[in-house]
């Protein structure tokens, strides 16, 4: 998720003894939508993925901390990070995580790899865990990120407020518009309609649209947010890795527990098809966490570091995949490889909707706009690198969980299938069976690496904020 709340973007700077021919892109802009900064350079990913439900997320009351790309730009991956991580493969997962980097890196779209591309969802990952770790500390202290407290509001609309354009579908049409917002308000101007929407072009300038950012301010739309701001340098000052987090994630990826159970190109004669589940029963489980992604290859890397932890101080209770982010839909099968590989087939894999807010037809809603997820490329880490984790997903052993059209009547479908009890579950239907597994009084903690889709339905839903003891959130580039 993210934005980037005072971020100055590094990226698309020109070096500084450059040639008069170099042109910079987002050079300083707050946003990282690199496919639509010409006409959004406020935008984060993940916000702009679905401003809506991120405002709704925002302001639902639950308590959140914000990884923003003010932390973020912070920590890019580093030339002797990436050589230290080739020399630190002691796992496959290890391996696995470094295959993907190594090959993001190879079709990175320029030459400058080593300060535009960053450790965005890993570094939240870690981030989260350590705040858990260190419960109880003020101000979500932790390992890796400086932590500030800010006044934020999710930007969904743009000036001049208190138009009626056919744009906005908090305001029109309706006679009160919905979420009691101010008809002249924050929220109340033209919503961006599209990558290159007229509206926002400013002629030889940068764009003025500012749809999908977070917003710092002192207003009544502004929420009281924790953010993290600053990636925290290594404390051992005779390392190569400038940063914390860097020995962290090599040390929590290559620890022997946890392991992956085997690797699927050496053992294929002898792959058979199992379920396997770990044996909790005499180990007392750390706090619940439910993981929402977007299966951007960045969030598996991820996964594999939350899996790593030890249980003791993270309980994955499931995982809820959002198909508005990166990747499509069909990646979920990508999720149920990995917590095979893992032996953690024990834990429940909902799917999300598959439009953003307000984007999907109002008389046949399995069709519909997706003009957000326009933004994001089909080349540079984009949709068909993510949906097949660069080519690498095929190395994964076969998961015997699947997406399948099974269904049954229960659930709305006309008739029954043969195998209705193999129905793929929807996010919301996981996160109900959360509930209902939790002991009264406790709470989850929801770390979201991807666009608010999921959490905001889970919101508007079910009444469920009580049960949320914290939203960890990240943005993605």
């Amino acid at each position: 998720m993210g934005g980037g709340v005072r971020s100055n973007n590094p990226t698309g700077c020109c070096p500084k003894h450059g040639t008069p021919h170099c042109h910079p892109r987002q050079c300083g802009d707050p946003g990282n939508l690199f496919t639509d900064y010409n006409t959004n350079p406020y935008a984060e990913f993940n916000i702009f993925g679905d401003p809506f439900a991120a405002y709704q997320v925002f302001h639902s009351g639950i308590p959140v901390t914000l990884v923003s790309l003010d932390a973020t730009n912070t920590i890019p991956i580093t030339e002797e990070f990436f050589k230290a991580f080739e020399q630190s493969q002691w796992t496959y997962e290890a391996q696995y995580c470094f295959k993907s980097l190594k090959m993001a890196r190879d079709t990175w779209f320029d030459d400058r790899f080593y300060t535009s591309y960053f450790m965005w969802d890993s570094f939240t990952s870690g981030v989260a865990v350590s705040i858990m770790r260190n419960y109880g500390k003020n101000n979500g202290e932790n390992e890796f990120a400086e932590m500030e407290y800010m006044n934020i509001s999710v930007v969904t609309s743009n000036e001049p407020y208190g138009i009626c354009d056919g744009s906005n579908p908090l305001f029109d049409g309706l006679h009160f518009p919905k979420f009691k917002l101010n008809k002249s308000g924050l929220h109340s101007g033209h919503v961006q309609m599209g990558l290159r929407d007229p509206f926002c072009f400013v002629e030889n300038g940068k764009g003025k649209c500012k749809d999908g950012y977070t917003e710092e301010g002192t207003g009544p739309d502004s929420v009281r947010v924790l953010v993290a701001t600053k990636a925290k340098p290594n404390h051992d000052l005779t390392s190569k890795l400038n940063r914390e987090f860097f020995t962290n994630f090599l040390d929590v990826l290559n620890r022997p527990e946890n392991t992956a159970r085997f690797n699927l190109t050496t053992e294929f004669p002898h792959f058979r098809q199992a379920f396997y589940e770990p044996d909790f029963k005499n180990r007392t489980l750390g706090k619940p966490v439910v993981f929402d992604m977007d299966m951007s290859a960045g969030d598996f890397m991820a996964l594999f570091y939350l899996l790593k932890v030890p249980v003791e101080l993270l309980n994955l209770k499931a995982i809820l995949v959002s198909p508005t982010g990166w990747p499509n839909a069909a990646a979920i099968d990508i999720v149920y490889d990995l917590l095979h590989m893992m032996g953690r087939d024990d834990i429940p894999v909902g799917l999300g909707d598959v439009f953003a807010m307000s984007q999907s037809d109002q008389i046949f809603h399995l069709v519909g706009d997706c003009k957000y997820a326009k933004a994001i490329p089909h080349g540079s880490g984009g949709f068909l690198d993510s949906d097949t984790i660069y080519g690498l997903a095929r190395d994964l052993p076969r998961s015997p969980r699947r997406y399948t059209a099974e269904n049954s009547v229960k659930f709305g479908a006309p008739r029954d299938t043969d195998q209705p009890e193999l129905r793929q579950p929807l996010a919301l239907e996981i996160w109900i069976s959360i509930l209902k597994t939790m002991d009264p009084g406790s709470k989850i903690n929801i770390l979201t690496n991807g666009p608010l889709t999921s959490l905001a339905k889970i919101i508007t839903r079910t009444n469920s904020t009580s049960f949320i003891q914290q939203k960890q959130s990240s943005n993605q580039a």
